[in-house]
């Protein structure tokens, strides 16, 4: 029972960055590489900023608004520069590893003995106050995307992912559209890397490594399980939620087998490809 809490409370909080690759990868039908270094931004200025004396809370706020930079660099390469939209994140990506190298002036830094978000749940082991307090911020995070994206700001995004010609044609600043898709999602990644650094008590240089994989198996993982991907929007936003849950329920079953953990990025790919082929394999036999 201690796995499963323990694997729900991972996958809550991971739930956050896969939230955010949704608006990128679904939505706006945009392959943004960025993740991977947003992730570890998150971490790096939450951590520095605990350590500068910075009120936890307040620490998730800035690393939000530097996830939103991030994004917003990402936009301007590939909007404004014509750089293609893979490589526009993988070129932020490279560049967020010297800059998160510098801003933590190290390859990592502990939080041992410094306050954390997680500090302020009383009565309640680690594992617990994670569940909580990621249980909170999914919903309250789907709540607000589902509200968004029923603006008339947030269908004008959601038009630009599914034709952003047609889009154009009327009357729809489409490149601006893209930027503010980036900037929201790279800001809930940094958010995700944030709530991760503070809940292990360190942040790492290599801690996004792999992430838009992870990101990836969740989304997939939630479509294909929960048939998500054509019903109603807010039942898309939980099932990327569930998948990031269930992603890490079975990662943590197969370390308990004695696996290598260094063979996870391994089977994250194995899990993703499998889930990407299944719809592709039953639409084959339905039309034999």
């Amino acid at each position: 029972m201690g796995i499963i809490l323990s694997a729900c409370s991972q996958g809550l909080i991971w739930a956050v960055m896969a939230l955010g690759l949704y608006i990128t990868f679904r939505i706006l039908d945009f392959a943004d590489m960025t993740v991977d270094g947003t992730i570890t931004l998150g971490g790096s200025v939450s951590a520095v900023s605990i350590y500068a004396g910075i009120n936890p809370f307040l620490s998730l706020i800035i690393s939000v608004i530097a996830g939103m930079l991030a994004g917003l660099t990402t936009g301007i390469l590939h909007t404004k520069l014509k750089i293609q939209a893979i490589l526009s994140g993988i070129l932020v990506m490279i560049a967020l590893y010297s800059v998160n190298i510098r801003i933590m002036g190290k390859a990592n830094i502990s939080l041992l003995n410094k306050n954390t978000i997680f500090n302020f749940i009383r009565n309640l082991d680690n594992t617990n106050a994670v569940l909580i307090f990621g249980f909170i911020t999914c919903i309250i995070l789907i709540l607000l995307l589902y509200w968004f994206f029923g603006t008339e700001l947030g269908a004008a995004l959601r038009a630009t992912g599914n034709n952003s010609s047609m889009a154009s044609s009327l009357g729809i600043n489409t490149d601006f559209m893209k930027i503010l898709g980036l900037v929201i999602s790279n800001g809930l990644c940094a958010f995700s890397g944030a709530l991760i650094s503070q809940n292990q008590g360190y942040s790492d240089i290599n801690t996004g490594t792999g992430a838009v994989v992870i990101g990836l198996a969740s989304i997939v993982i939630g479509e294909a399980i929960f048939k998500a991907k054509n019903k109603n929007f807010y039942l898309k936003l939980i099932s990327v939620a569930l998948g990031s849950i269930f992603y890490r329920i079975v990662i943590a079953f197969i370390l308990e087998l004695g696996l290598n953990p260094s063979d996870l990025k391994l089977i994250t790919a194995v899990i993703v490809s499998v889930a990407l082929v299944m719809p592709n394999f039953k639409k084959s036999k339905i039309s034999q």
